[in-house]
């Protein structure tokens, strides 16, 4: 059979040949592909061979025998798994490298060399960055270096799968304690622009919201944990806002990737101050607090005043990585300015070239200074026509271009005050913050009263209005205890209301600073302002008057006002109001309500039978429960009716002239007895006409409006059946 006439392929062409050209000379197989002779061993179809008595390809002169057995020519390699040898074929899955693809093959695949050859390198590039990336990870979460990884990533090279490195990264730390969580998001910022590409960083994040199905395989909370690094990456300001909504375009709307981008925008980026609160969400890799944060900036702008090295302070500022704070180093910057006139020009032109530059934002300048315009009353107990030298900061500022006076709230320099008022605000400032910390620690409502009394006798409105807000602010630095003392002692005081609200507004435009140090301050407000309603230390309608003073749909205040109406629109408000805390203004559990009732009975018993007004008073003030007074009233009418003795009824006049039993209690408690004049009218036959004796009698002494609806009539009527 010829070769050459198509009956066997090219490729067993060459086999044969390597199989012939490589056989031993000196052992020659029984299997040989010709009859011995005294030519050499070489293969016949060798066009090379000179000795080659035919054409190369014939195998005329082969016999019968050699003809049946020349398709296993010898492959000529070692045996491999116990298989092959001289004159096989090799193991079943030997492969041959060095072997072609041949185009006649009936099987030749012409897309197999195209991939081999296209795909082979890349992917032995990208896995070798794989293996790199995570050893770098690893020896990071070791060493905690920033500037060590940064520079080794930066040697590595290979920028264009930056992508991959920020998707290992936060995908090894999601698995991992909140230190290297905070670690992962530190090295993200310091990549970010300086090693990595901003769109390297943004196809990172899109490939870890696309991976979010597989991440929760091994990690059941992903989708919380990566919504909150997507917040960080937004707040720290390596992720553009518009992220979320681009991606949520891309992706199926029953993946998880869409409930990961849905728990970032609506449970972090959409919260009250939701910056400091992300920010601090692992509480930092070295625990940095807020007050490093301030003794920092303290410590670079001293040293900036001192050597007018304006890179090392721009190198300061980067380095404390907390942009949404940069308003504190611009107050610090102009107080220092201030206090220190001969440091106003280099600390001025300092940020001014921080605002030209960029390390510090247009909406973080404002804040700076709208934070100082709102202290310059404190801050001219301390530094004389502060107001004025504030005036003339804003006024340089604006005329260089890097303040947007627009932004900032009016200040206007107003007359010098009374030296002595301003000593005596002082002084009653340091004072009542004594009076409070010795309350926590006594709970005597009784001393306070006295004290009080002493430091303002003449009830000044805004001394009233500073006690509140001093009384708030320090218990929502404290326990729930502390807290609840708070409220008791806040209903106990009996201010005027139009005082308790100018102390509530004082707290809600000083709350960015509070929040600096309490982050849910949005929340204690609001469950302070809805305390104060239910306790009727102020009436619903004081809520819109502190809106009025709030304005700004986005702002500290409305904010408070929207969470307090819902607290006190929910089912049950005034109950779960009064135990927020725990109740009893102490450390002991809230009261039962059956235990208050009796204790109410007790109270009305010991005094009807010969008790002070001013012991029962005391008594009802200790309760700590002024929403539930109705009850009071109610027990007190009923047991007048029954026994027709008044004395109860001048207890109650007495509660209601002295304020502690509010307009709206007493509505309630004539109500509650006018539902229950059927069952009381049993026992006693002319209930309902001594009731209508004492709402007449109410509503002259004024307890009642005269819309309170109650008549002999209606009773006679229903009476009648008629109906």
């Amino acid at each position: 059979m010829d070769f050459s006439e198509g009956y066997v392929s090219n490729e067993h062409r060459e086999l044969h040949r390597s199989a012939s050209e490589s056989a031993d000379p000196l052992s020659v197989s029984p299997l040989q592909l010709a009859p011995k002779s005294s030519r050499a061993p070489d293969s016949p179809r060798s066009p090379k061979s000179p000795r080659s008595p035919k054409a190369p390809g014939k195998l005329s002169s082969l016999s019968p025998r050699s003809h049946r057995q020349s398709h296993f020519q010898k492959d000529g390699r070692p045996k491999k798994g116990g298989s092959g040898g001289k004159g096989t074929w090799g193991g079943l899955l030997d492969t041959d490298d060095t072997s072609v693809l041949d185009p006649n093959d009936p099987n030749y695949d012409s897309t197999e060399e195209y991939d081999h050859s296209n795909e082979k390198k890349p992917n032995t590039e990208l896995e070798n960055y794989k293996k790199k990336a995570i050893i770098i990870v690893e020896e990071y979460f070791a060493t905690d270096d920033v500037v060590a990884t940064m520079n080794e990533v930066k040697e590595f090279g290979k920028p264009e799968y930056g992508y991959y490195f920020v998707k290992k990264l936060v995908s090894m730390s999601m698995d991992r304690h909140d230190k290297e969580k905070e670690m992962a998001a530190i090295l993200l910022s310091a990549l970010y622009a300086d090693v990595f590409d901003p769109s390297q960083v943004y196809k990172g994040f899109s490939k870890l919201v696309e991976s979010a199905d597989d991440l929760i395989v091994d990690i059941p909370d992903a989708v919380e944990v990566l919504a909150l690094f997507i917040a960080r990456a937004v707040v720290d300001d390596i992720l553009p806002p518009a992220f979320l909504k681009k991606q949520m375009a891309y992706l199926p709307k029953d993946s998880k990737g869409v409930d990961v981008l849905k728990k970032t925008e609506k449970s972090y980026l959409a919260a009250p101050l939701h910056a400091e609160i992300i920010e601090r969400c692992w509480r930092g890799s070295k625990n940095t607090t807020v007050d490093d944060v301030k003794a920092k900036i303290n410590n670079f702008l001293k040293e900036y005043v001192v050597s007018g090295d304006k890179k090392e302070a721009f190198r300061c500022i980067k380095d404390l990585k907390v942009p949404f704070f940069h308003h504190e180093i611009v107050k610090r910057a102009l107080i220092m300015a201030m206090e220190r006139r001969q440091a106003e020009s280099p600390l001025l032109d300092l940020l001014k070239e921080a605002a030209e530059e960029g390390f510090i934002n247009t909406s973080q300048m404002s804040k700076g200074f709208s934070r100082l315009i709102d202290t310059v009353d404190d801050l001219s107990l301390d530094i004389p026509n502060a107001r004025g030298i504030l005036q003339q900061l804003i006024s340089k500022a604006a005329s260089e271009g890097w303040l947007c006076v627009s932004s900032l709230k009016s200040l206007s320099v107003e007359p010098e005050r009374n030296s002595t008022e301003d000593n005596a605000a002082k002084s009653f400032k340091v004072k009542t913050q004594s009076i409070i910390q010795e309350y926590f620690l006594s709970g005597d409502i009784l001393e306070v009263n006295s004290c009080l009394e002493q430091e303002n006798s003449k009830n000044c409105a805004a001394l009233n209005a500073i006690f509140v807000k001093k009384l708030i602010t320090l218990a929502m630095d404290r326990k729930n205890r502390e807290k609840e003392m708070a409220s008791v002692l806040l209903s106990s005081l009996c201010f005027p209301a139009d005082d308790v609200v100018s102390g509530f507004v004082m707290l809600i435009e000083s709350a960015d600073d509070t929040a600096l140090d309490n982050p849910v301050v949005v929340e204690d407000l609001a469950m302070f302002l809805a305390r104060a309603v239910v306790d009727e230390v102020l009436a619903p309608q004081h809520l819109e008057e502190i809106g009025t003073q709030c304005l700004g749909p986005g702002s500290i205040g409305s904010k408070v006002l929207q969470m307090t109406k819902s607290l006190l629109k929910a089912r049950l408000a005034g109950e779960r109001i009064l135990r927020c805390w725990g109740g009893g203004g102490s450390s002991r559990p809230g009261w039962a309500f059956e235990d208050v009732k009796d204790m109410i009975g007790k109270l009305l018993e010991e005094y009807e039978s010969g008790g002070e007004i001013k012991e029962a008073c005391r008594c009802m003030k200790e309760l700590g429960m002024p929403f539930f007074h109705h009850e009071v009233v109610k027990k007190a009418l009923v047991t007048t009716i029954e026994k027709k003795n008044e004395r109860l009824w001048g207890l109650l006049k007495e509660c209601f002239e002295s304020g502690l039993i509010t307009m709206n209690q007493m509505v309630k408690g004539f109500g509650r007895v006018a539902e229950s004049l059927d069952d009381l009218a049993l026992d006693v036959p002319d209930a309902k006409n001594q009731f209508a004796y004492y709402v007449e009698r109410a509503k002259t002494n004024g307890w009642l409006d005269n819309s309170f609806c109650f008549s002999k009539q209606e009773h006679a009527t229903a009476e009648n059946g008629t109906r």
